[in-house]
């Protein structure tokens, strides 16, 4: 993992790639690490990582968007959380990559809307680098594939700084989507990126495309850190 410049870049960025880790664990640091930017105390960063199975509901979800009972949840490790980001229900687990930017929006326009499509350029020009194109969806948010979605984004936003962020199909199991009723809408194909190319993708690879995209849309230097156990505690 090299570090990205942007060619204007005048900001940076802390880029963490934190392997798979528990949905409670990362919410509990990007809380932290929020706290401290709000403070000027710890620089932008972006979280990048996998969680094992978990189910997570956006202030816009209802309960009826899990088609699957909580006891059968529970029967396959499947933990559901409760969460402030926006957005509806979404699933997560291993081989998905999902992305946590935690910025001072005041330094990258404090517009949440683009600051939204900032993110999907970031997902859109990823999947190009392998081939793969992306779209957005009219009235819709996130990124699609000839008419299934490849990437959801949720965000919160307090302060001006950003939490949450994105969650990008590589290669995981698309069946578990049969659980959930994606963002709340029905009758929503899902795919990956392993789908759509006939091969299994690291997702490490994917996330170090996604940071030098990141670096080119956010104008920002990225800078790599990959030491979890320095991580998984306050910047």
């Amino acid at each position: 993992m090299s570090d990205v410049r942007s060619p204007r870049s005048q900001s940076e960025c802390i880029v963490e790639w934190l392997g798979r880790v528990e949905y409670g664990e990362v919410l509990a640091l990007q809380r932290q690490w929020a706290s401290a930017r709000t403070q000027g105390l710890a620089e932008d960063c972006l979280l990048l990582l996998e969680h094992p199975p978990v189910i997570t509901l956006g202030r816009g979800a209802k309960r009826r968007h899990l088609l699957a009972g909580e006891d059968l949840l529970r029967a396959q490790g499947i933990e559901v959380w409760e969460i402030e980001r926006g957005g509806d229900v979404t699933f997560h687990g291993p081989g998905q990559l999902v992305g946590y930017p935690i910025l001072d929006l005041t330094r990258h326009g404090k517009d949440l809307h683009h600051y939204m499509r900032r993110l999907e350029e970031v997902l859109i020009r990823t999947l190009h680098r392998y081939g793969i194109q992306g779209e957005r969806s009219a009235g819709q948010t996130g990124v699609w594939v000839h008419g299934a979605k490849i990437a959801s984004i949720g965000v919160h936003v307090s302060r001006w700084v950003s939490r949450h962020g994105f969650a990008l199909n590589v290669s995981p199991d698309l069946s578990a989507f049969d659980l959930i009723m994606p963002c709340g809408l029905s009758g929503i194909r899902m795919t990956s990126m392993a789908a759509l190319l006939k091969r299994q993708v690291p997702v490490q690879t994917v996330a170090e495309a996604v940071a030098v995209q990141f670096a080119l849309v956010f104008d920002c230097a990225v800078r790599w850190r990959s030491s979890p156990e320095a991580v998984l505690s306050l910047p």
